[in-house]
This record gives structure tokens, C-alpha cells and sequence, in this order.
């Protein structure tokens, strides 16, 4: 799960969505795997794997969220319908007055 997770935060880097999608398929399927097999509680070594798989998968959701977030802002200003100086009115494409 952790070169799983490495590859993922690689992918998100290059902006390689179809990795990033077949990634998230995998460890959805790890993660069903890890399931299957736990059987009582877990150990101290087992436990510490999990939180390292926890906070790298927190890292790679707030990578995600801001390319998420950086992409939204771009459409969002080539359809004009946000400022992008945070003026919190919506940017209106104008004419540009006619001069001869």
C-alpha cells in the first residue's frame, strides 16, 4: 500500500489521470484484500504500517484537492465567472471600446 500510495503522489505530480485512476482502483481492492485477512486486533508493527498508509494517503488527498482547486479557478476564469484578484464579483468579458 505505501509504493502504492508513492506511485499515486508521482502520478498527481505528472498529472497522469489515467494512473491516478487505475491507483485509486487499487487500493480500494488492496484495501478490500486487508479486510479479508484481518482477523483480531492488530499488532504495534501493523498499527505503524497503517498510520504511515494514513497521513502519505493525507498528503496525496491535499495534493489532489489543490490541483482540484487549481484547475476550478482556471475554468472558472476562462468562463468568466470568477475574479481572479478575490474582488467577490463574478469577471465580465467586455467589449473593448471601438477606436479608429
Amino acid at each position: 500500500m505505501l509504493a502504492l500510495l508513492e506511485n499515486e503522489r508521482q502520478a498527481l505530480a505528472a498529472l497522469d489521470l489515467d494512473s491516478i485512476l487505475s491507483l485509486s482502483d487499487g487500493k480500494l481492492e488492496l484495501c478490500e484484500a486487508i479486510e479479508r485477512q484481518a482477523h483480531g486486533p492488530l499488532d504495534e508493527e501493523c498499527r505503524g504500517l497503517l498510520d504511515a498508509v494514513a497521513r502519505l494517503n493525507a498528503v496525496n488527498r491535499k495534493i489532489r484537492n489543490l490541483i482540484a482547486a487549481n484547475v476550478e479557478a482556471r475554468l472558472g476564469a476562462l468562463a468568466g465567472r470568477i475574479s481572479l484578484y478575490g474582488s467577490g464579483r463574478p469577471m465580465v468579458a467586455r467589449e473593448a471600446p471601438y477606436t479608429a
